[in-house]
């Protein structure tokens, strides 16, 4: 089966207004051949999906984003299956703009995870039948303490970087679960560590590892806004960071928190790795596109470059980046 994976997709301000007037088609640009080749689609949803106007008071925030229900136009556009809803913005409106985010989600056939009315449906994965696989993601994240689900009140699945021996059985635990309900593959999605930072600390990789010691078949990190390097553990990806993909947010210009890519991982059916492609994009204000020219070979350079920090050697074809479980078949599939 073939999965695709998104990093931050911010839908409210500056995306909410270019909207009015256009087809949700429109903010995918090129890519939406490439999204319906995969099974199963993922993204990290950064904001609230609700007309509730008050935002979170509890204690400072900077930032608030809240998009209205009409921006499912977007997520439905580009086939998106299934969200995560751990990060430091699915509370940006309170309580009552998670709850209004869980029921729009619903209404439109989306999955996700990550976030509830209480911890136990915060901490719950999402289940999807894709590819003909029984898949479950799990989403946590190590932002927003404020922002954590309680047994009683509503907030995020909160789970810091920890490698205590009392953390590594709750961690354990909570990857068991899925397999004991029936999951073929278990995805685990990570918003975490801090704003640009181009790669994992040491520690962020020993969790990283552990999670997939203990059961997941894909590790996908995101909340840096950059595109940190990728990992094959053991047959197994780990994307530490996937970046942004559609927002309105400000461009450093030397970090370029706008270029980007499309990661698509390729499974066999015993869950191990035979191919991942990632496809360079340049991000504009509420429009993702596939990178050309200089600006593909720029990315295609930083993530060989980072990757290569973690052992993962990434071949480029055709202004695709490939890593493939099979010498021979080398940069030459990274076209399909």
């Amino acid at each position: 089966m073939r999965i695709a994976l998104m990093g931050d997709i911010m839908l409210g301000r500056g995306v909410a207004r270019a909207l009015k007037g256009q087809d949700g088609a429109a903010l995918w640009g090129d890519l939406l051949p490439w999204l319906a080749t995969a099974d199963l689609r993922f993204a990290n949803l950064e904001c609230a999906i609700t007309r509730h106007r008050r935002p979170w008071s509890r204690y400072g925030k900077r930032f608030h984003f809240r998009a209205a229900p009409d921006v499912l136009d977007v997520l439905r556009a580009g086939g998106v299956d299934v969200v995560s809803l751990a990060n430091n913005h699915t509370l940006d409106f309170e309580a009552r703009g998670l709850r209004d985010t869980l029921a729009h989600l619903d209404w439109a056939g989306i999955a996700h995870a990550g976030a509830g009315r209480n911890l136990g449906e915060a901490a719950a994965p999402a289940w999807l039948d894709a590819g003909g696989k029984r898949v479950a993601v799990i989403a946590v994240t190590d932002n927003e303490p404020g922002f954590a689900a309680t047994a009683t009140a509503a907030g995020t699945h909160y789970l810091p970087v920890d490698l205590s021996p009392a953390a590594d059985a709750a961690l354990a635990a909570l990857l068991a679960s899925p397999r004991r309900a029936g999951a073929d593959l278990v995805i685990f999605s990570n918003h975490w560590g801090p704003n640009f930072v181009e790669r994992p600390p040491p520690a962020f990789r020993q969790f990283a590892r552990r999670v997939i010691d203990l059961g997941a078949d894909l590790y996908v990190g995101h909340s840096a806004h950059l595109t940190q390097g990728v990992e094959l553990y053991r047959g197994k990806p780990i994307l530490y960071d996937c970046g942004d993909f559609i927002d309105d947010y400000a461009v450093d210009p030397v970090l370029r928190n706008d270029w980007s890519c499309l990661f698509l991982v390729d499974l066999d059916d015993s869950g191990q790795c035979t191919r991942l492609a990632l496809i360079p994009v340049c991000l504009a204000l509420a429009r993702v596109r596939r990178a050309t020219g200089a600006e593909a070979e720029a990315i295609c350079r930083r993530q060989m470059r980072l990757s290569a920090e973690l052992g993962t050697t990434l071949l480029v074809r055709d202004g695709v980046l490939c890593w493939t479980s099979s010498p021979a078949q080398g940069a030459s599939g990274c076209a399909g």
